[in-house]
């Protein structure tokens, strides 16, 4: 059953080093401030998934986070690399990174296999391609009633999942509405769930084919204004589409990068402090 906490005691109490960590939100509502927290508190050997690792994921690589990261696309969007990424993967800075990569496809079925209990996700894909040839994962099934080849993955069952969200109410039910990815399934699917909200409110006013999440699927709410930027959070704020260029020669060299964690991030011990200090840099 959820509780309503800091962001700071939610990350201390729910994620651990060596835990399986799942960070969704696709373009929208994405959880850089849960990431932030994670830096802060020097979290190590983490295992990330994530279908389209950008700018947050390219920070906890950076930061030594991470020794193993499973997704099915990786980058700035609109602007190119990943820099922290790509010298993890390259060259073993700060240390080497495990990957395993998916399709789209692939991703999303293991999240809902994950959220059904399910040992893994059969579905059509992957013909034509040589993926299985880079990740032993991918499998290949027998229909035992048409005699179809399908494709199979194991499930996604996090220790923890991480998204962000608009609202929750008081009670710990959560609410997000606009673009939407697998955060509905990757909360169902891990042990433990962490969202961040714009604001907590007395009462939600759903409409219809928002995403409710009930109290009882949730560890912890914390209250994080702004703790989707730069991604949007719809009805609260746009897509900071001048960050993403500006990251771009920030993470492309390790002294600027980890100059800018240590201002950004390291020096400041709430993502409140990390958002007014990005204010008074001209980053937002």
């Amino acid at each position: 059953m959820a509780e309503i906490m800091e962001l700071e005691e939610a990350v201390r109490r729910f994620v651990q080093d060596g835990q399986s960590v799942a960070m969704e939100g696709f373009t929208h509502l994405i959880p850089h401030a849960a990431g932030h927290e994670m830096i802060r508190q020097g979290r190590k050997d983490l295992t990330l998934f994530r279908m389209t690792p950008d700018l947050i994921y390219d920070q906890l690589i950076g930061m030594g986070c991470v020794r193993r990261l499973v997704f099915s696309w990786g980058g700035n969007p609109g602007v190119g690399s990943l820099h922290r990424l790509r010298e993890a993967v390259e060259q073993g800075w700060p240390q080497p990174l495990e990957i395993s990569e998916h399709s789209h496809a692939a991703m999303a079925n293991a999240y809902e296999a994950g959220a059904a209990n399910l040992p893994f996700a059969v579905f059509r894909g992957y013909l034509g391609t040589d993926h299985q040839k880079h990740n032993p994962d991918i499998r290949r099934i027998t229909c035992p009633y048409t005699g179809e080849e399908l494709a199979c993955v194991p499930s996604i069952r996090p220790d923890v999942a991480v998204i962000h969200a608009q609202q929750a109410d008081r009670e710990g039910n959560v609410l997000m509405w606009g673009i939407v990815g697998v955060q509905k399934e990757a909360v169902l699917a891990a042990r433990h769930a962490i969202v961040t909200v714009e604001e907590i409110v007395d009462e939600l006013d759903a409409a219809p084919n928002a995403v409710v999440l009930p109290a009882w699927t949730v560890s912890a709410v914390c209250a994080v204004p702004n703790g989707a930027h730069p991604s949007y959070a719809h009805g609260y704020y746009k897509r900071h589409n001048k960050f993403y260029t500006q990251w771009d020669p920030v993470a492309r060299e390790r002294d600027s990068f980890r100059d800018w964690m240590q201002r950004y991030v390291m020096d400041c011990p709430t993502f409140g402090q990390t958002w007014s200090r990005l204010k008074e840099d001209g980053y937002v």
